[in-house]
């Protein structure tokens, strides 16, 4: 093999191979030996088995997974790709092939393997697929549609969308792109960061990928091959955000037992037979979980509960049955999964060439930009969004009704010219005729602002960008707080002049910064508490997995600024709720610095027992630099930037990139986590493409 295998100063892979097969294969090795912990906690997660090892915890998930038979929709989508794309099949292969290759040496480096008992298995080539899907799966959120469920039947039809919000159970990212004629060099920047739940090892690898064909470097996403959502091949760049598209739909299932033990679900023609068997999920150190997975016409069933009042009767009487909620998706529906886009990007040249590549893309949804050297520009939204009924986007609607069937075709999907800068932060805009829920102004509006300031914009002043701490979703909460100026004790009058003096900057060093989180947290537990949300305080009939897009108290804090002004809690008792928040933090110590509370809590599949080791933060939900606790109950933040980014049209070497810990996922490895002091500060490494500046690996 021709392979060839250099580091950076930061431990980053810069891979040389003589053809885009080998180079499949060393990425995939190169990333068993890196992260081979990470790999296999990810193929275990997609398949379904990580109970196995980590314990009855995880159990929930595996059930999921299971029901939803993503590990089957990955089989199917890659005999799909093997059909009608050989030569993207053929490199998914080789990436698996390398893989395997590298896991024995990267698991005899990683300790989780010996702490668990854990010893790597085979990747088979659909596993890439299985894992994308796992990592996306909820990323549409459509428990939300749950929720909604829960709002309508409880609180009533007029408030279904009452807490619409960018809220705790989804992601989100900031985007950018600045034309030639805004930068100093004359040539474009596309800048951004990912938020996503941040996980130890980090979501997103750097990493760069030569042959002759192209030379690209990017964030990949460990356990898939390419550079699926943010690259620079020199002559073009891209970059993603989500869209916050609405493409996945839950069906109300009217379900019922036969006499051999088969299973009958009610579609629009009457009964039809559903698929049906039965899967034993493994616990570590806990009994065996047995599942039955029941598909119907209109997919998984996800949710097993007893029957509803929503459905119609039996028409032969029977009164064993039962009700589910069956998950439709486009990959289990059509085959597709989009592999294809990725040997494409990786070859792109032109904005064009990215715009026809990404035609492919299926999930998740996504608003892309581009850049490319010539001046071309690129702004929209890319995936499968299938066209059917307004109601499926809302709720769960029923699997009987053929109104909510889905159209032949997807939606057409939007575009923008870009002029001058173009902003992308999950905000209702490019792809609001795609989505109901999308992520408050704020963020969009911000960038939007900063950007129009200056025409000489560097790599450099865009970290300016990426660490700005403004808090524009403060401003509705100080506007009650300003009200609340009457039979305020001394110590509530201090709290709210302070609050009324305060820069609204979410510094990690902010006294006041803390001061407002604190009456935050106090007037959201407050609204949670009041007595027009006491019917949703009930647990919801679904499983713990959904917890975090059913529980009120995420919901009222991300859905604060609406609260405040509309809802089923009367204004006088709002005003109310402000003055007992003033008096409770007024009466109690001093709040801390925001960074004292604000810090970092990392997901990993083996917590570390030293959580102190984690840095405070700065920023906030709505602030540019966007690190999301759940006011009311925790200052901890689990969802920031899973890296930042800024590509230089002008010259790739000026291009800098960052993510939270560092290249290696091995504990003790000197790339561990020596970036997490970069981007604690707002730093970006160096992107370094001369070889004679990198280091080539031996062996």
């Amino acid at each position: 093999m021709s392979i060839e295998v250099y580091r950076d100063a930061w431990g980053v892979p810069h891979l040389r191979a003589a053809d885009p097969q080998e180079l499949a294969f060393a990425q995939g090795r190169v990333t068993a030996r890196d992260r081979a912990w990470q790999l296999e906690v990810e193929r275990h997660r997609a398949q379904g088995t990580t109970a196995a090892f980590l314990g009855a915890a995880e159990a929930g998930w595996d059930t999921f997974v299971r029901r939803a038979r993503l590990a089957d929709t990955a089989r199917r989508c890659f005999e799909r790709l093997e059909a009608s794309d050989a030569p993207t099949a053929a490199w998914v292969r080789a990436y698996v092939d390398g893989v395997n290759d590298g896991l024995a040496d990267g698991a005899s480096r990683a300790p989780e393997f010996a702490e668990t008992g854990l010893a790597p298995e085979r990747w088979e080539p659909w596993t890439p697929l299985a894992v994308w899907l796992s990592t996306h799966i909820l990323f549409a959120g459509f428990p939300t549609k749950l929720w909604r469920e829960q709002v309508a039947r409880r609180l009533g039809e007029e408030w279904t969308e009452l807490f619409a919000t960018d809220g705790p159970g989804t992601a989100g990212s900031n985007g950018w792109v600045v034309s030639g004629e805004r930068t100093a060099s004359g040539a474009a920047l596309v800048a951004g960061d990912p938020h996503r739940f941040i996980e130890a090892p980090g979501v997103y690898q750097q990493i760069r990928l030569a042959c002759p064909t192209y030379d690209v470097v990017g964030l990949a996403v460990p356990g898939i091959p390419g550079l699926a959502h943010f690259g620079h091949t020199g002559s073009v760049a891209w970059a993603i955000t989500n869209a916050m598209a609405d493409y996945q739909d839950l069906y109300r299932e009217r379900l019922r037992r036969l006499p051999d033990g088969g299973v009958e679900a009610l579609g629009p023609e009457g009964w039809a037979p559903a698929a049906a068997h039965t899967e034993t999920i493994e616990v570590a150190g806990g009994e065996p979980v047995v599942v039955e997975v029941v598909e119907t016409d209109r997919g998984p069933v996800v949710v097993d509960g007893p029957a509803g009042d929503g459905g119609p009767q039996d028409p032969d009487g029977d009164s064993g049955g039962w009700e589910g909620v069956s998950l439709r998706y486009p990959p289990r529906v059509t085959g597709e999964l989009g592999f294809g886009v990725l040997p494409a990007l990786l070859r792109a040249r032109t904005v064009g060439d990215v715009d026809a590549a990404v035609d492919g893309w299926v999930e998740p949804v996504n608003v892309l930009q581009a850049a490319d050297t010539r001046g071309g520009l690129l702004h929209r939204v890319a995936g499968h969004v299938p066209v059917r009924h307004r109601a499926n986007s809302l709720r769960i609607v029923p699997a009987w009704d053929r109104a909510h069937d889905w159209a032949p075709e997807p939606a057409p999907l939007p575009r923008a010219e870009v002029r001058g800068h173009a902003v992308m932060a999950n905000a209702r805009g490019l792809a609001a005729p795609l989505g109901v829920e999308f992520a408050p102004p704020h963020r969009a509006a911000r960038i939007d602002e900063l950007l129009d300031a200056s025409t000489e914009w560097t790599p450099e002043s865009t970290t300016t960008v990426h660490t700005d701490t403004d808090n524009p979703s403060a401003a509705r909460l100080l506007t009650a707080v300003e009200r609340a100026a009457d039979g305020l004790s001394p110590a509530a009058s201090a709290v709210r002049e302070r609050l009324l003096g305060w820069d609204r900057r979410m510094a990690a060093e902010s006294a006041d910064a803390g001061l407002y989180a604190a009456v935050r947290g106090a007037v959201v537990r407050r609204l949670a508490g009041h007595e027009a949300f006491a019917a949703l305080r009930e647990p919801a009939p679904y499983p713990e997995l959904f917890r975090p897009w059913l529980a009120l108290g995420p919901r009222v804090a991300f859905a604060l600024e609406t609260l405040l002004t509309a809802g089923p809690v009367p204004a006088v008792d709002v005003d109310r709720i402000v003055r007992e928040a003033l008096e409770e933090t007024g009466a109690a110590e001093p709040p801390a610095a925001w960074g004292v509370t604000h810090r970092l809590a990392p997901w990993q599949a083996l917590p570390d027992a030293d959580d102190a080791q984690w840095p405070g933060l700065a920023g906030d939900h709505d602030c540019v630099l966007s690190t999301s606790s759940v006011p009311g109950w925790t200052d901890r933040s689990a969802r920031a930037s899973a890296a930042r980014y800024v590509w230089d049209l002008a010259d790739r070497e000026r291009s800098g990139w960052i993510v939270p810990f560092g290249a290696s996922g091995v504990p003790g490895d000197p790339h561990h986590r020596d970036q997490l002091p970069l981007w604690l500060r707002g730093e970006l490494a160096p992107v370094t493409t001369d070889w004679q500046h990198l280091t080539k690996e031996q062996g």
